[in-house]
């Protein structure tokens, strides 16, 4: 969020160069004339700091970009690719604008123009749209060793390379949402990154976290399940992380629990619990239990829209207890009970 803040900050503060420019030689613009694009440059580079406003052909979507010509007085559309991005009429004069590349902006077999059209006419440009920046949603097994086969899940997957913890992995399949790789050695406790020509991203699980993705974590005890012994499944059709998620039927106030009694996991170099979780109910609430201390225990909510993922630091369950040997899930939300699908249980760095 800070970063994004800076971004816009960045580019506003262009933005104010611009106008000033501008409005220094408002006498030269006709605001009747046909427009005319210059030069197009990206507003800020990959740091969120502003740029030299060096001329450019190509754009990567969701980044801001700066048009500047003349004859945009009376703007009305932008096109990319012909698909219409929405423009903020007061970051427009009659020499600069400030857009935004949607995320969505086509990029495959496309005609590689930027068009505006204004009261007074159109223009065009020579733009070319780069495949936005890959988008890791997850990876699983979380939990594998040296040598496995690990599934990165996501989108915008072009081209790409694999790294973990910086060191390159061996690709073994490619799709646009999936690929899969061989696990290089000393991985433990890494990040998988997934980088293109248009950018990277990082899966939010770290190699060697996992308590229960698609599978119990080795240190987690067979009788996982419900205080009242009614069981759970695997959903298949509900998941967040990998191929399955637990789907569990809960009675008023029961608790879902993860027993690690026999060896209990270190919490060091961890800095709380990651889940996933779905609420079949309008709203869902549950508290969340380390270790049996029911009165630290964290009441956290959230509605059946989807998926809501959640990092909880361990000072808002109890504080870092050096190990655990129980994490429960009690429902909470007083209205008798619920369905809760939970995925992606682990720590976070």
């Amino acid at each position: 969020m800070k970063k994004s803040i800076f971004k816009f900050l960045s580019w506003m503060l262009v933005f104010g160069m611009l106008f000033q420019n501008t409005s220094c030689s408002s006498d030269e613009s006709s605001s009747s004339a046909a427009p005319v694009i210059e030069k197009v440059s990206a507003a800020v580079d990959e740091d969120g700091n502003p740029t030299n406003l060096e001329p450019t052909n190509v754009g990567f979507a969701n980044n801001v970009y700066v048009i500047q010509g003349k004859g945009f007085t009376g703007l009305q559309k932008v096109f990319f690719n012909d698909f219409e991005a929405a423009f903020n009429p007061t970051l427009v004069t009659d020499t600069t604008i400030f857009v935004t590349v949607p995320l969505t902006t086509p990029y495959q077999d496309q005609s590689n123009k930027l068009r505006i059209e204004t009261v007074n006419g159109s223009a065009e440009y020579d733009f070319t749209i780069a495949p936005p920046a890959p988008q890791v949603t997850s990876i699983n097994p979380v939990n594998a060793q040296t040598g496995d086969t690990v599934t990165v899940y996501g989108s915008f997957f072009i081209n790409p390379e694999v790294t973990v913890g910086g060191t390159p992995a061996t690709i073994l399949t490619v799709a646009f949402d999936k690929i899969t790789f061989t696990l290089p050695p000393n991985s433990q406790l890494k990040q998988v990154t997934v980088t293109t020509l248009s950018g990277d991203g990082t899966a939010p699980q770290v190699i060697g976290t996992g308590i229960y993705d698609d599978a119990p974590a080795s240190f987690v005890e067979n009788w996982l399940g419900p205080w009242d012994g009614s069981g759970f499944t695997a959903s298949t059709a509900e998941k967040s992380q990998g191929e399955s998620s637990i789907e569990a039927n809960y009675g008023g106030y029961v608790g879902f629990k993860f027993p690690m009694f026999a060896a209990p996991a270190s919490t060091a170099g961890f800095a709380g619990l990651r889940v996933s979780l779905k609420s079949t109910q309008e709203t869902g609430k549950f508290k969340v239990v380390v270790n049996g201390n029911y009165g630290a225990g964290k009441e956290i909510s959230f509605n059946n829209l989807g998926w809501t993922t959640f990092n909880i630091p361990w000072s808002e369950i109890g504080g870092n207890p050096g190990t655990i040997n129980e994490i429960v899930f009690q429902e909470f939300n007083n209205g008798g009970g619920d369905k809760l699908y939970i995925d992606d249980l682990g720590f976070y760095q």
